[in-house]
């Protein structure tokens, strides 16, 4: 008999927990003030990636925090309408909408409280003094990047909004957010809480992760910030994704674990909400990450799914801060009753007509998932929600508008007040709440102080164990706190290591424990062991990258042995003996009709020239001086002088003969007499040139520390430009003058034209120089001197090959042709067959 009443017990307990409540009807009261509430009862949106139309998002899941902090606001609210003193005779209202943790679905709550009272309208005015809004102030919402959001709208219309989550600290420029507070501490207090934990326990070596939204990017940027003041290096600093679904979520957890594992510490800072952060944690897990100390806060310190993590344990220690929030009296048994209530018809028939006193619900976003919840369903997470922020953030707006009332504790006026109005007394007086005094400050926060909290496993229960306290100073208990090592003491987390010899410690920012062990550069050395950098070598010496001393450099010329010099050297003696040979034919056939024509005694004097030119190349080898490098020029330019000014006379004589005809007669006759005399006056000019650049300043030798690596480059180096110019273009003008003699005259084949000779010679010696200019200008070694050489040689050929080489070809092999007929320039018998 009594196993049928059992099940029939059973069956009427288990309809009773399925039956559906209207706790989804509790958010909304009438009331003479409407105060706003934004709160995250879902999470996880629904196609709002893929939204096509601005219509309304909902959420997937409920978020059991949001529902808890909600009710807090609503107790609050009935609490302060059930005192005699703080409002009496005044009655608060309330209407609450979900978030979502979602800035698009605060917006729209945000625009209902900002139309005007009474409507669905938002007017347009200049002047919003004497407007009144839908609500007087607003509680929330709870993310920072939902307060940025909805705070600059809230603080145009100057109306309050007190945040009891919003920790950012841009929030914290009352410039921009005037009417914004919160009743929580800033990222800025909780930043320096975890850098006293850091100092305490010596971990300057850490890695920092972030969540990719505001309160993460806010919390890490300002630890950032202020870790180098502490001497605490950031090994890695990261960003893990918020929204999870994304393809690229899954590679960037990945990533970030890798990082951590790669740079060796062993403490990091997660500062992350819920979601990402048990990310996070079972990435770790999965990918076999060790032990570690994780810091973290209590946007997932508390939170029952993250400890819930399969093999949570294995990630090593956890410690971090929550707020100091103490508890609110009779909210627990509140909450209790309620949801007693809210099975109760009668009680939910009244809530709706109580609820549609203020109309028509426009937005219908409320928490419509909470009418399948029960109490036991809340239970584990009410224990463990910090609904106090809340509580104090109702109260703060309470006692404002008890101050612009004039209220007693008798009785609140009837004054109509707007929602600016409050702001002054939120700003500048204390209030009392459940004995506990508060104020904003300057910043229109609350420190309140934290909590240090530690993850204490006894056979897999975990206990949220309070080793320590933060208002202004950290205050641990150091003895509670038993590491996951293997003789559970507290693991080291230190970036000093020791640099190799011959490398210095290249700092990573502005902290001096945090740096990179560099090789010391090329012509550095490692001086010390706490050197800062490498010290450079001295002028005359070399050292390789990562040295710990300095070498001697060797002085580095063209030596005599290099084989590309012996090879130089080869053809200079041939073509010295080539101008040798050609001087004796012109010698032994001196009186004959070609070498006349060529030059006579001139061209010997030029050959000789040519040969001491060649061998002028000698100088170019072996280790140069002062006085080599002044040779090396005047030489140069004598020797080619001496050639120049014998071409110059046999210009003149064929110019004569072929621009002058009928003047040509008796000039030629004074220029071919006095030709000794022009080469003479032509060499008295370039001495007089060399004589200045001697005086002016010679080529001096140098040492190139710059252009090798090991060695110093011996150079000649030119101090004065002007005198170098003047010496060798008087050279130049020589040959340019020649070869406008000469360039145009014409060939018949009756005649021998001695001026194709020198045209092909000086345009040679002009081609040869402008090779020469554009090759030595850009080598920076010893190819210098082989520059310098080939050109000496390629003039001295090209003067050989083009000039006298022909006349010794015909006296040698072709002796018939060396006629006073063949030889004799053709112009000279035209003045003749004129004048017949």
């Amino acid at each position: 008999a009594m196993v049928p009443a059992l099940l029939l017990c059973l069956s009427w307990g288990c309809a009773a927990a399925l039956k559906a409540t209207c706790l989804s009807a509790q958010f909304r009261r009438p009331g003479d003030y409407i105060i706003g509430g934004l709160f995250p009862f879902g999470m996880d949106t629904i196609n709002l990636t893929a939204r096509a139309e601005p219509s309304l998002v909902g959420c997937e899941r409920l978020f059991l925090d949001g529902l808890i902090w909600a009710l807090g606001m609503k107790f609050a609210i009935e609490e302060i309408n059930n005192s005699t003193s703080l409002l009496p005779g005044v009655r608060l209202g309330y209407d609450m909408y979900d978030t979502c943790f979602e800035p698009l679905m605060a917006l729209q709550p945000s625009l209902l409280f900002l139309t005007r009272k009474g409507t669905r309208g938002i007017d347009v005015h200049c002047n919003y003094t004497d407007y009144q809004p839908r609500v007087t102030a607003v509680i929330g919402p709870h993310k920072s990047d939902l307060c940025l959001a909805t705070a600059k709208l809230f603080s145009f219309f100057l109306i309050p909004q007190v945040s009891y989550g919003g920790s950012s600290e841009q929030l914290s420029d009352t410039e921009l957010y005037p009417s914004f507070y919160r009743t929580v501490p800033s990222d800025k207090n909780l930043v320096e809480a975890v850098v006293q934990l850091l100092n305490t326990f010596g971990w300057n070596w850490i890695a920092s992760i972030g969540s990719d939204d505001e309160y993460g990017q806010g919390a890490q940027g300002q630890f950032s910030s202020v870790a180098g003041d502490h001497n605490i290096c950031i090994a890695f600093e990261g960003v893990i994704p918020t929204e999870l679904a994304e393809p690229t979520a899954e590679a960037q957890l990945e990533d970030a674990i890798a990082s951590i594992n790669k740079t060796n510490v062993n403490v990091v800072l997660l500062f992350a909400y819920n979601k990402p952060a048990q990310a996070l944690l079972r990435q770790s897990i999965r990918m076999g990450l060790s032990k570690k100390v994780w810091i973290g806060t209590e946007a997932w310190m508390l939170s029952d799914t993250t400890a819930s993590i399969p093999n949570i344990q294995s990630i090593g220690t956890v410690l971090g801060f929550i707020m100091k929030a103490g508890m609110v009296p009779g909210f627990h048994d509140y909450v209790a009753d309620l949801f007693t209530s809210v099975q109760q018809e009668k009680f939910c028939q009244e809530s709706r007509e109580v609820s549609q006193q203020m109309g028509s619900d426009t937005l219908q976003t409320r928490c419509q998932l909470c009418d399948n919840l029960s109490l036991e369903d809340i239970r584990p997470t009410l224990s463990l929600s910090q609904v106090q922020p809340v509580h104090v953030a109702v109260y703060s707006v309470a006692h404002a508008l008890h101050r612009a009332l004039g209220c007693t504790h008798q009785a609140c006026p009837t004054t109509p007040i707007r929602s600016w109005q409050l702001l002054h007394f939120m700003n500048t007086l204390p209030f009392q709440v459940n004995g506990q005094s508060f104020r904003f400050d300057k910043s229109h926060g609350t420190n309140t102080g934290y909590k240090l909290i530690f993850w204490s496993w006894e056979n897999s229960s975990l206990t949220y164990l309070p080793v320590g306290s933060y208002e202004d100073s950290l205050d641990i208990n150091s003895s509670l706190i038993r590491f996951h090592t293997a003789d559970q003491k507290e693991p080291a987390s230190e970036c000093f290591r020791q640099c190799k010899p011959g490398q210095y410690k290249e700092l990573k920012g502005y902290h001096l424990c945090c740096y990179d062990c560099t090789d010391c550069p090329e012509n550095t050395f490692w001086s010390r062991e706490e050197s800062p950098s490498c010290s450079p070598c001295l002028v005359g010496q070399w050292s390789a990258a990562g040295s710990t001393q300095c070498l001697e450099r060797s002085e580095r010329y063209l030596l005599w042995s290099e084989p590309l010099a012996l090879a130089l050297l080869a053809l200079m003696l041939a073509t010295a003996a080539l101008a040798c040979l050609s001087a004796l034919l012109f010698a032994k056939h001196l009186h004959t009709p070609l070498v006349r024509a060529a030059g006579g005694r001139l061209s010997l004097f030029a050959l000789s020239a040519l040969v001491l030119l060649c061998l002028s190349c000698c100088l170019y080898v072996g280790k140069p001086s002062d006085g080599i490098c002044t040779a090396q020029q005047l030489i140069h330019a004598l020797c080619l002088t001496a050639c120049f000014s014998t071409f110059l006379v046999k210009s003149l004589e064929i110019t004569l003969l072929t621009e002058f005809p009928r003047c040509a007669p008796g000039l030629l006759r004074w220029v071919t007499h006095r030709a000794w005399l022009l080469v003479a006056l032509c060499l008295l000019a370039e001495g007089s040139l060399a004589f200045c650049y001697v005086r002016l300043g010679p080529d001096s030798l140098v040492p190139d520390y710059k252009s090798l690596p090991e060695e110093v480059l011996l150079v000649c180096r030119t101090q004065s430009w002007g005198a170098f110019v003047l010496m060798h273009g008087y050279n130049a003008c020589l040959a340019l003058v020649c070869f406008l003699g000469t360039f145009m005259v014409q060939t018949t084949g009756k005649k021998y034209n001695v001026a194709r000779g020198i045209t092909f010679a000086i345009l040679i010696y002009f081609i040869t120089c402008i090779f020469f200019v554009a090759f030595f200008a850009t080598l920076k070694t010893v190819l210098r001197s082989v520059t310098q050489i080939c050109t000496i040689l390629t003039t001295s050929l090209g003067i050989l090959g083009s000039y006298y080489v022909p006349k010794c070809y015909i006296i040698l092999l072709k002796p018939d042709l060396n006629t006073e007929d063949y030889c004799q320039h053709p112009t000279r018998e035209e003045p003749e067959e004129d004048s017949a």
